[in-house]
């Protein structure tokens, strides 16, 4: 069993950055892809950013392409979302989740069928 735990949410302006952390417990998370997914309030859940086992391999939706990194230390049993160039409509609560995977799988997952997940953090972007 893995536990997910994301950090590092907040309120930020426009054009600010965050760095969103999710730490892994119970089992090591060097064998997972993982992924960051995002809900604002009424809206379906949206994929934003996954990245290989190895960290060798990312992929991005359109929406975050050049403003956000998703990075990993296997080390640490942490992956990473830094996000820079925030937009008003960037707010969300912001989960990871684990997966067997690639990226593009986890991306073009939308989310269904991921392993573990974690229980979201409350990233809200002012203008």
């Amino acid at each position: 069993q893995v536990r997910l735990v994301e950090s590092g949410g907040g309120l930020v302006q426009a054009g600010g950055s965050l760095r969103l952390s999710c730490a892994a417990s119970g089992r090591t998370l060097s064998t997972y892809g993982m992924g960051w997914f995002r809900q604002a309030p009424g809206k379906e859940r949206e994929f934003v950013a996954a990245i290989s086992w190895s960290g060798g391999s990312t992929y991005y939706a359109d929406s975050v392409k050049g403003r956000f990194t998703i990075s990993r230390d296997n080390a640490k049993n942490t992956v990473y979302l830094q996000m820079n160039s925030l937009k008003p409509e960037d707010t969300a609560v912001y989960y990871c989740a684990a997966d067997g995977r690639s990226p593009y799988s986890i991306a073009t997952s939308r989310g269904n069928g991921m392993d573990y997940w974690g229980k979201g953090t409350l990233v809200t972007v002012s203008s």
